[in-house]
């Protein structure tokens, strides 16, 4: 168990840019968020799955909708909250814990803020040890936890709840269709869980391994270190480009951003280029000769060449230079069931072979 300090914030934000994979929302405006509760004098705590008791009951809040939009948008701040009290007057019930369905992203900052504004604990934990910009891309419906009672809510305080539905796919085309209405930006609260659930299908430890990605690259960038090498360090995984954008297509398509970024090879990789598809994040990388360097589930992420700081796909821009790196995804996102989800064919890539990157997510935080 620990308290979460105003610096923690700062490294959270770095590493849970990393892990968003350019996705999961700018965690800059989260980060902002949760330093006004700490600066208010409330208080966030984290605590490891192995400090819950049996009794605890949790659900995940978040974010919903295009990361671009809610970039834009003045929201009330307490979205999540509103979706998180529904939920619990349509069960009869009160949360005792929280959780992230997702680390990457606005989405991990998110439980600290409902926490700072409830008191409720967050487990140190998410459902994706990145983002996914589908409801249903998460380990707890993946591994069989029911996605509803479900409810989303909007910044005018208009609450949706959900019920009866069994699959995670349909609840996603249903709140996706909801969240667009209300104007593409939503907060929501989903699925409730036991202790049990939470702990068969959590990925553990994602606070605590995002906070020492930022701590690491905040150290490099104070020090005589290389930020990128940093992040890597603690992250596992390698660099796959160095390169300058040199075009971005980008639309917003149902509710998500979908585009393809292009860069241009400089220093060691001058005579290379590479394309990228996303769906808010990063889904698959390839060379000029179309080979696939790196794919979904494993994690595709642009960072600043000289800072690592994380680039999420909407403030792609021409001219940028950066480093792509690769970071092996959890393995409880690899198997055959979590494959089917959040695998590349999930994406629209049935042509595309998913072969796992080597090394292990999370493997310089083990040590």
């Amino acid at each position: 168990m620990y308290q979460v300090t105003e610096s923690m914030l700062e490294a959270l934000a770095i590493g849970a840019g990393i892990l968003g994979t350019g996705g999961g929302g700018n965690p800059f405006v989260g980060k902002l968020e949760a330093l006004t509760h700490l600066r208010a004098g409330r208080s966030i705590t984290v605590v490891s799955l192995d400090e819950i008791g049996d009794d605890a009951y949790a659900t995940t809040v978040g974010n919903m909708g295009a990361p671009i939009v809610s970039n834009e948008r003045i929201n009330r701040g307490d979205e999540p909250l509103l979706a998180m009290r529904a939920l619990e007057d349509h069960i009869g019930r009160r949360f005792t814990h929280l959780i992230a369905s997702e680390i990457g992203g606005i989405n991990s900052m998110a439980p600290l803020i409902v926490g700072a504004q409830t008191g409720l604990p967050v487990i140190d934990g998410d459902g994706m040890g990145r983002a996914f910009p589908e409801l249903q891309m998460d380990t707890f419906t993946i591994y069989g936890v029911a996605p509803t009672p479900a409810a989303i809510a909007d910044p005018r305080g208009h609450v949706v709840t959900f019920d009866g539905i069994d699959d995670a796919q349909t609840l996603e085309r249903y709140a996706r269709v909801v969240c667009v209405e209300m104007g593409a930006s939503s907060g929501y609260a989903f699925p409730p869980m036991t202790a049990a659930e939470l702990r068969r299908t959590t990925v553990a430890g994602t606070y605590t391994l995002a906070t020492k990605i930022g701590e690491a690259v905040l150290a490099a960038r104070g020090g005589t270190g290389d930020p990128v090498d940093a992040a890597l360090a603690v992250a596992g995984g390698e660099r796959l480009f160095h390169g300058k954008i040199v075009d971005v297509s980008r639309r917003l398509v149902g509710g998500f951003a979908r585009g393809v970024l292009h860069l241009e090879g400089i220093g060691p990789d001058r005579d290379r280029a590479m394309v990228i598809d996303f769906q808010n994040e990063n889904l698959i990388a390839r060379d000029d000769t179309g080979a696939v360097l790196a794919v979904v589930p494993d994690l595709i992420c642009i960072v600043d060449q000289d800072s690592a700081e994380p680039i999420t796909t909407e403030i792609l821009r021409y001219g940028m230079r950066v480093v792509v790196m690769a970071i092996p995804a959890s393995e409880m996102l690899k198997t055959p069931e979590a494959l089917r989800v959040v695998g590349p064919a999930a994406f629209g890539y049935p042509e595309v072979e998913f072969i796992p990157m080597p090394g292990v997510f999370g493997s310089g935080l083990r040590g």
